[in-house]
């Protein structure tokens, strides 16, 4: 199950402002949340007056709670680990480890009486994994998550958060990244510049950021890390398809029923035999064969265009393309729509034989 989820700082806002923000998120179907401990200084009763009303309220709602926590964070509170029973009283789902434990302290955790999960950083692409397996641990209660990175510039390359992913993924492991929420001024430490896994998010929108990390394959969890996303962004989030590609478009020229049906309603997926000028979605001439297709803005074709074919191309009329790169236009050729600018990164990551779908631009 794919899910998304929220971030909470009780440093820097009121518990009651907190509770409303995960009531919100609530209502739209978020039901994870990450905060963090790393930082905390004080001991079991500022540990509890900073964490427990909040988290308690989130937990009885359902939510799963991750904590980031370091061997200080256990020493602070005068806990073992050993029993980690403070942390789930709580409300606390399971606590994330950066760094600092030894291989076999995770295994031990993994079985601890209390239920906790342990979430182990994903970004570094060292054999920590590997490490922590030798030892046995219950591999059930082991989770993923990538870091985050407050500074610009320093987030993780594309090609090394899909080789770390891929690690974890195929140890049938859970695995979570982090997106940007562009108006949220909070995080956990005190540059802010963004928070997300990966660079190339930084400065997208969130919806696009979370349609990237799922379309992976090798995210099953998004979840915003900073504080407080604005209601537009919370319900953008809420409403991107987790398993199904959906680009935004705008409409290019005015459509008849059946080109607007064809790009809406039907369903489409890639040819297996893929092209490295378009995407190719050939079951709309099946469904619209004898439907007279007018050729309409017959221009060159650029990449990101929408292009259903017209009848003057005979058996191919009603296909449906996404130019992958600019082509010359016979004249037979309708350029119908156009994926946003931000997305069209995007189709590129379309796979062969896989589903995708389009959305219009309001």
């Amino acid at each position: 199950m794919k899910t998304i989820g929220l971030s909470i700082y009780p440093e820097h806002a009121a518990t009651e402002d907190i509770i409303a923000y995960i009531d919100k998120a609530h209502a739209l179907g978020f039901s994870r949340i990450f905060t963090c401990m790393i930082s905390f200084t004080g001991g079991k009763e500022a540990l509890e007056a900073s964490f427990g009303t909040w988290m308690r309220h989130a937990s009885a709602l359902g939510f799963e709670i991750i904590a980031d926590v370091s061997p200080e964070v256990f020493s602070g509170l005068g806990m073992t680990l050993g029993d980690l029973s403070p942390f789930a009283e709580l409300g606390l789902s399971g606590i994330r480890l950066d760094m600092g434990f030894s291989g076999h302290e995770e295994a031990l955790m993994s079985y601890d009486a209390s239920g906790i999960r342990i979430e182990l950083n994903m970004s570094n692409g060292t054999k920590y994994i590997d490490n922590i397996l030798s030892y046995q641990p219950n591999k059930e209660r082991l989770m993923g998550c990538h870091n985050f990175y407050p500074h610009r510039y320093t987030g993780l390359s594309r090609a090394h958060f899909m080789k770390t992913s891929e690690q974890f993924k195929s140890l049938g492991l859970r695995t979570a990244a982090f997106v940007n929420a562009p108006s949220a001024a909070y995080g956990p430490w005190e540059v802010t510049e963004g928070l997300c896994s990966l660079e190339m998010h930084r400065m997208l929108p969130i919806e696009t950021q979370a349609k990237d990390l799922f379309n992976t394959g090798l995210i099953d969890d998004v979840i915003i890390a900073n504080m407080f996303a604005s209601d537009d962004e919370l319900k953008a989030l809420s409403e991107v398809d987790r398993h199904v590609l959906t680009l935004q478009i705008e409409q290019q020229v005015d459509l008849t029923t059946e080109e607007m049906l064809i790009l809406t309603k039907e369903p489409h997926f890639n040819r297996g035999d893929v092209s490295e000028y378009v995407v190719r979605s050939t079951q709309s001439r099946v469904k619209y064969k004898g439907t007279p297709f007018e050729p309409k803005n017959t221009r060159d074709m650029e990449e990101g265009d929408i292009i259903i074919e017209s009848s003057l191309y005979t058996r191919y009329a009603g296909e449906l393309h996404i130019a992958l790169n600019a082509m010359e236009n016979s004249g037979k050729s309708s350029v119908v729509a156009k994926v946003v600018p931000h997305e069209r990164y995007l189709i590129h990551e379309i796979k062969p034989w896989q589903t995708f779908a389009f959305r219009l631009k309001k």
